[in-house]
């Protein structure tokens, strides 16, 4: 199944997408007698198994009863990002060998090191398909980063790999926007920290995670360590690989986080890039063009680069 949040009037509403239409499965439950669903994302993860397998067979009672209005094309609806604003948003740094060796950095073993995890303000970074990457009178050097997402579907404390994908909900696409030469104000003298600093702050501009275009269920993913990922700029691919390339696997990412935050249901882990960003090819985003992510089984995140009045 793939869920979807989408614009119905002046609110958001939860659906699932059935071949080019979009399920509303609040008004299918209801039409249905069945278990009555949330319209909030993070409210439907929050019941769990019962939620997903409610909102299945809210999806399939639209697509048997179409007469009922239950679907809506789905290029006729405005998709929002499917969780647009998750109680934390953690990322990682560093996460694909690739990455790593086109930086020239060396590639990280498991047994020496641990997953590098920051996070980024979720209620003014995360952005819907189609809305615009800005560029700010700050902006130097804007970068793309293509990730897959984990969203979290139960509370999780201290748990281990083994474990982790019960914890899973589903998958979503992730675009982690990059700042790459930040700078709001120069200095007359750098120390070792604020470089680290600048990295960190050049990842939280407004707009800098664009999220969707749904979630796909974890049972409907299968293998999450055998995805296709790809991203393009203007229709040039920039990044082609595979998530079998990360050094730290998905199950292996939740359970290490849990370990001292409390992951939450709604929750948005993404899982670092691979090889291909602009900084190492030399290219900047620029308004006009237009990004497009893709991972195998999520679908496609599509959005333009504006410039920022």
């Amino acid at each position: 199944m793939r869920l979807i949040t989408f614009r119905k009037g002046k609110a958001n509403h939860i659906g699932a997408i059935v071949g080019d239409s979009v399920a509303d499965i609040v008004a299918a439950s209801r039409a249905s007698g069945g278990q009555t669903l949330p319209s909030d994302m993070i409210a439907l993860l929050e019941m769990g198994a019962k939620g997903l397998r409610a909102a299945k067979a809210a999806a399939r009672f639209a697509q048997k009863n179409p007469k009922r209005g239950l679907l809506v094309p789905l290029s006729l609806v405005r998709l929002e990002a499917p969780v647009p604003c998750p109680r934390k948003l953690l990322l990682l740094a560093g996460n694909y060998t690739s990455h790593l060796e086109e930086e020239g950095r060396r590639a990280r073993a498991k047994r020496e090191q641990t997953p590098r995890v920051f996070m980024k303000p979720p209620s003014t970074c995360v952005g819907r398909p189609g809305a615009p990457i800005p560029i700010t009178r700050y902006s130097h050097w804007v970068d793309w980063e293509v990730e897959l997402g984990i969203v979290i579907g139960r509370k999780a404390k201290d748990i281990t790999p083994h474990d982790a994908p019960r914890y899973i909900a589903g998958y979503t696409i992730v675009n982690d926007v990059s700042e790459r030469d930040f700078c709001v104000q120069e200095r007359s003298k750098t120390e070792d920290w604020d470089k680290f600093f600048d990295w960190l702050n050049g990842k939280w501009c407004d707009g800098f995670a664009p999220m969707g275009p749904c979630i796909t269920t974890a049972d409907e993913i299968g293998d999450p360590m055998n995805l296709a990922i790809r991203l393009s700029v203007n229709g040039e691919v920039m990044q082609d690989a595979n998530t079998n390339g990360m050094i730290y696997n998905c199950a292996e990412v939740v359970a290490f986080i849990s370990r001292w935050v409390t992951l939450e249901p709604g929750d948005v882990i993404a899982t670092g890039t691979p090889a291909g960003i602009g900084k190492v090819r030399g290219i900047k985003l620029k308004a006009g063009d237009v990004v497009r992510c893709e991972i195998e089984r999520i679908g496609v995140l599509e959005n333009p680069v504006t410039r920022d009045a």
